[in-house]
């Protein structure tokens, strides 16, 4: 009776009946209707990061100090005009600006109330704002906006009093995105802003924002949120959605997130939904564990990386590639197998600088307890010098062609590594054996400089290490031989007590600087620009050492005679050195004489019959560089040193002396 009704006022009114569902449609059966309903009327899923996302200033974690002073501010009237929050990505920058703006236009459930540090919630304001669609409370992503039109949109909008709320705010996200004509556009409004609004500011590089910015700020620095504060966090959200993890899988989690809340919530909510898919997590069932969490994140197991540490250290290469080939048949990645040893090798360096640590709770119990361990039997230099290959190692897996087999061969490398004694045990054995006395054995002993082996040889008999430097030194207070580190991470034995004294060092003779090239070439290693100005701006006139006359471009370096002078007196230790400046033509400089043998030597070449039917072969090819193995650094051939060179005290008589008779030369008798 009603569904006849129904259809007589629908077709008295006009209106279309609805049709008639007459069974199978086109595309198959139609759903049920309960089942239609339901997916109609569902709401949209909401990523966890969305949906706990902090509304007040006491759901904020890891960021104790900032919440302070901004409860401090509101409790005491003394809320800024601008704000700068800093801080990596995830840790809450525009969440807290979000709170800022409610704090500052929460009216209370009454509408009676006023700016407060812990915002109602159920006001008119905080509700737009916690919804995003409030009118006073503008967004803007610099990384998208970053000209000047849009500050000053922003600019001319702050004359305007507040539609709704009792504050106009600003967020700008990203803020050092924005050009730098942009923000001398908002400088003169950020300091002196109309009393109704509020600049808010987000940035992950606070270096790249202008002084004169920060100068008009308060700035906050967001802190990275500690590893057990993550996991607890995300135990509290897995609890609230029913779902369960085991410590070891929520410490990956909050171990992969790297001190961003929201990349970890992101991990949380993907490893939700890879673990609940086998009814794991949920119930009375089995939660969901630390192997079904690293394989998401492409991670070793975090016990089999503690196991390739400890192979690697015990040098046994067998076992750290059978490590390897189990992590790649799951499908981990070896590099980042590599970054988690290298991880773990700093954790068990501070454990043994900073022994408190091993109470600390940063570190599931498991980990502690295994990093204890270790840091029992390995030294530092030997964590150290892992450190360093490992370092290195990462370095070639990452330009490597196949990353498992550069990732095996650093393996391989520092297995045979590991037996080789650290720099001290080495230094304690070479004082051992000169203390004992025993000179009749011949002891080569193996020592890790760089951490990648090599030898020290001791003599039998001197102890001294051949090392290729002056062997310097006083015999140990023991007996037993001076041992010096050298810079390679090697030792060097220096002399042994009850040896020879070594024979008084030779002083060399001052060198005899004998032609004009030589005199540059001397100059070359201890003055580099005075160097070059010899070489490409001076012209000899004069040589007659140790007096040189010179004439200098008036390109040259000012003061070049007094310093050329200056240099080879201190150099040589010979104080009759003098330069002297000449307008006279003099010589090609010596880049110039270079040159033009240089294209001597060109020409040669392509006079050459081969040359020439080359050319003439390939017409567009041209002759490229010449190079004379026989020239000098110079370009020119080698000089011709004359006896008179080799002999410089000889004197000889002046030109205008008269000549003397054989018979009238004195005689011994």
């Amino acid at each position: 009776m009603n569904a006849s009704s129904d259809q007589d006022r629908s077709g008295e009114e006009g209106l279309p009946s609805p049709p008639v569902d007459d069974g199978h449609g086109l595309f198959g059966d139609a759903p049920p209707p309960a089942a239609a309903a339901v997916t109609q009327n569902a709401a949209p899923y909401r990523v966890l990061a969305r949906k706990y996302r902090p509304t007040t200033f006491d759901d904020l974690i890891g960021q104790d100090t900032t919440v302070r002073i901004l409860r401090n501010a509101f409790a005491l009237g003394r809320v800024a005009h601008a704000f700068m929050l800093t801080g990596v990505r995830g840790v809450g920058k525009t969440t807290t600006a979000r709170i800022i703006a409610r704090a500052l236009n929460c009216t209370g459930p009454d509408g009676q109330g006023g700016p407060t540090a812990d915002p109602c919630g159920v006001c008119p304001n905080c509700v737009a704002i916690l919804a995003d669609r409030h009118p006073d409370v503008m967004e803007m992503d610099a990384a998208s906006r970053t000209g000047v039109d849009d500050v000053r949109e922003i600019i001319d909008s702050t004359h305007f009093r507040p539609i709704q709320g009792r504050m106009k705010v600003f967020i700008i996200d990203e803020v050092h995105m924005l050009s730098r004509n942009a923000f001398n556009a908002l400088l003169k409004t950020l300091e002196e802003p109309p009393s109704q609004v509020t600049f808010i500011f987000a940035t992950t590089e606070l270096r790249k924002v202008p002084v004169t910015v920060l100068s008009r700020c308060q700035t906050f620095d967001l802190r990275r949120v500690p590893q057990d504060m993550l996991a607890a966090h995300f135990d509290r959200v897995a609890t609230e959605e029913g779902v369960r993890f085991a410590p070891d899988a929520l410490a990956l989690i909050a171990r992969a997130a790297d001190g961003s809340v929201r990349d970890g919530l992101s991990l949380l909510d993907q490893a939700i939904a890879q673990g609940t898919l086998d009814g794991e997590g949920q119930g009375d069932g089995k939660p969901i564990d630390a192997t079904l969490v690293s394989g998401m994140l492409g991670q070793a197991d975090r016990g089999m990386v503690f196991d390739l540490l400890d192979a690697v250290l015990a040098g046994r290469p067998d076992q750290a590639l059978a490590i390897t080939d189990e992590v790649f048949a799951r499908g981990a990645d070896l590099g980042v197998m590599l970054a988690d040893v290298l991880e773990l090798i700093h954790s068990v360096s501070r454990l043994k600088a900073v022994p408190h640590l091993r109470d600390s709770s940063d570190m599931p119990q498991m980990e502690r307890e295994r990093c204890m361990a270790i840091a029992e039997r390995v030294s530092v230099p030997v964590l150290g010098r892992t450190w360093q290959m490992l370092l290195k190692g990462q370095g070639e897996v990452e330009h490597a062609p196949d990353r498992r087999q550069a990732a095996e061969m650093v393996l391989i490398r520092m297995c045979y590594v590991a037996d080789l004694p650290p720099p001290g045990d080495l230094v304690r054995q070479v004082v051992e054996g000169g203390a004992g006395g025993d000179t009749a054995q011949a002891a080569t002993i193996s020592a890790p400089p760089n951490g990648e082996g090599g030898t020290l040889a001791a003599a039998p008999h001197a102890g001294v290490a051949r090392t290729g430097a002056p062997q310097a030194g006083t015999a140990a207070p023991s007996g037993g031989p001076a041992l010096r580190m050298v810079a390679n991470g090697g030792v060097r034995v220096d002399a042994v007590a009850g040896a020879p004294a070594a024979a008084d060092p030779v002083i060399p003779e001052p060198p005899r600087l004998r032609t004009w090239r030589e005199v540059v070439a001397f100059v070359s290693g201890r003055d580099a620009m005075l160097h070059g100005h010899l070489r490409h701006s001076t012209h000899l006139v004069a040589f007659a050492a140790p007096e040189i006359r010179i004439r200098v471009d008036a390109a040259a370096m000012p003061g070049l005679a007094r310093r050329l002078e200056t240099l080879l007196r201190n150099e040589t230790g010979d104080a009759s050195w003098q330069i002297r400046t000449s307008t006279e033509e003099g010589e090609p400089t010596l880049a110039e004489q270079g040159a033009e043998i240089i294209q001597l030597h060109r020409a040669d070449a392509a006079s050459h019959p081969l040359v020439q039917a080359v050319m003439a072969a390939f017409p567009s090819a041209r002759l490229g560089q010449v190079t004379d193995h026989a020239l000098d650094d110079y370009g020119l051939p080698p000089e011709e040193i004359t006896p008179a060179m080799l002999a410089p005290d000889l004197e000889f008589a002046p030109l205008d002396a008269e000549l003397v008779d054989e018979d009238d030369l004195p005689t011994d008798d």
